[in-house]
């Protein structure tokens, strides 16, 4: 799936102007991420990578 064509949801640093932060959307088998400044760009990522990356702020 398209990059842009994705639902995406807000991190909660983003706020509704898009500001810092991040937006991140589910596809079949990746998690596809972009900055909330810079929506022209993404980075895709495994589900076991998103899952440790979120483990490692959780435990904070």
């Amino acid at each position: 799936m398209s990059g842009s064509a994705l639902r995406r949801c807000r991190s909660s640093y983003s706020g509704s102007d898009g500001g810092n932060g991040i937006e991140a959307a589910q596809e079949p088998t990746a998690i596809n991420l972009r900055d909330a400044k810079a929506p022209h760009g993404h980075v895709t990522v495994g589900p076991g990578a998103w899952t440790v990356f979120l483990g490692a702020f959780g435990a904070r």
